[in-house]
């Protein structure tokens, strides 16, 4: 484990860990003053846009295949009953 002395100087401050417990979500706020930090606030929300909409497209993503799938079926199924009806209809024209 590193020295957390260590880095003082430079300003870098080191957090440990060690006494966290791993199941336990950590939160770590810092303030940013100049305008590197507002581009990276931005670009921060930008990919947690990214994110959102990424998921959003894989639920449709989900429910179009499923759809997709119940067409198929009924279309399917709609071409059989067609094909039924398409024999019964030469059948009767046969014994006419």
């Amino acid at each position: 484990m590193e020295d957390p002395e260590e880095g003082q100087g430079s300003g870098a401050h080191m957090i440990s860990t060690a006494r966290v417990p791993a199941d336990k979500p950590v939160r770590i706020a810092f303030s940013l003053d100049n305008a590197a930090g507002m581009e990276l606030i931005a670009k921060l929300d930008q990919a947690e846009k990214e994110k959102l909409d990424a998921a959003q497209l894989a639920r449709e993503f989900e429910a179009l295949t499923e759809e997709n799938r119940t067409l198929k079926l009924a279309q399917s199924q709609c071409v059989e009953q067609l094909e039924k009806l398409r024999i019964q209809y030469q059948k009767r024209q046969g014994s006419s």
